[in-house]
């Protein structure tokens, strides 16, 4: 049984065309058929171009957004719908690291405060009291536990994501979900957190949807790896497969983007033209078609089903294509 199974997951956001009159228009479809499983102790990365609904999809999935379609089973049991003192249990299990270290942490609370909020909400105390706790969980993540009486202005950006990650690990919950939690921090630093999401993973089998743009990134701590593009799921593999054998001609695009270490080594790059289409009004058939180098008359009339073309490696396209990565 997966830990987490997600089946056409849609978050649509309606739109008004008039203020005063309150005309309901078209929805603002920024997840839109999103399926996926998770398994304890594996990360999944979640990447595509900004506004192609990542983030949406993990707060969905950790139900901070209501889902507008779709299911979410966790541990077998569905929690699509789930409210009130159901809902609060579960977020004992749910977790999330916020991109933004500073808007993330509450200024007027001191962190010790903030990290014992999961405790107090949850109602749980730990042996030896909840500041002993925290002051531990401070020391594990590679803060001074003598700082919990200080406030977030007093830490760097860094430190204020250590935060955030002691918040989100302190019930040892079951699956985090990591939105851009590295976008914000000088590159340095994104290592150190890196290697501490991956400690704390093994130490306690957590799961991850780890959301980043930064495609080395997700390939050094995902297992697997979902590409998106305007709310849909472009194509699903592991990290090898997919960054060595794209099929789909956006990852292609892509991996292309990604720098090498070795600059004068020839290399095709694959530009995309245009802009990405408003989730408002979306392509007809395949959404990836209007900036697609190989679409044709029946890109627009169907749209593509996702298809397993070898063993866990899902794509959706008409025309799928082995693209060796050099």
């Amino acid at each position: 049984m997966s830990l987490l199974r997600v089946t056409d997951l849609k978050k649509h956001f309606p739109t008004y065309n008039q203020k005063l009159l309150r005309r309901p228009g078209a929805p603002v479809k920024a997840v839109d058929g999103l399926s996926l499983t998770l398994e304890a102790g594996e990360t999944l990365g979640l990447v595509g171009e900004s506004g192609c609904g990542k983030s949406t999809a993990g707060r969905t999935i950790l139900k901070l957004l209501e889902p507008t379609g779709g299911t979410i089973e966790f541990e077998g049991r569905d929690v699509t719908h789930a409210k009130g003192e159901e809902l609060r249990h579960l977020r004992r299990e749910l977790q999330m690291v916020f991109q933004d270290p500073y808007g993330s942490l509450n200024p007027r609370h001191p962190i010790g405060q903030i990290i014992a909020a999961p405790f107090e909400i949850q109602k749980v105390t730990p042996p030896g009291g909840i500041k002993k706790e925290v002051q531990a969980l401070m020391e594990r993540v590679g803060l001074n536990p003598e700082h919990y009486n200080r406030y977030p202005h007093e830490f760097s950006g860094g430190q204020r994501q250590r935060i955030g990650v002691a918040r989100a690990i302190a019930l040892k919950p079951k699956l985090v979900v990591c939105d851009e939690p590295v976008s914000a921090l000088d590159v340095s630093i994104q290592a150190q957190v890196i290697n501490l999401l991956e400690d704390i993973q093994n130490e306690q089998n957590l799961a991850y949807v780890f959301i980043a743009h930064d495609l080395s990134v997700v390939r050094h701590i995902s297992d697997r790896v979902m590409v998106m593009y305007l709310g849909k799921v472009m194509e699903v593999a592991d990290r090898n497969s997919l960054y060595e054998r794209p099929m789909h001609p956006y990852t292609q695009a892509l991996m292309s983007a990604v720098p090498v270490p070795e600059p004068r080594r020839d290399r095709e790059r694959i530009l995309l033209s245009g802009d990405l289409p408003s989730p408002q009004n979306p392509p007809s058939g395949c959404v990836f078609r209007t900036r697609c180098p190989i679409a044709t008359d029946r890109c627009a009339a169907e749209t593509p089903i996702p298809t397993e073309l070898e063993p866990g490696h899902i794509v959706a396209c008409h025309y799928p294509k082995v693209r060796e990565v050099v």
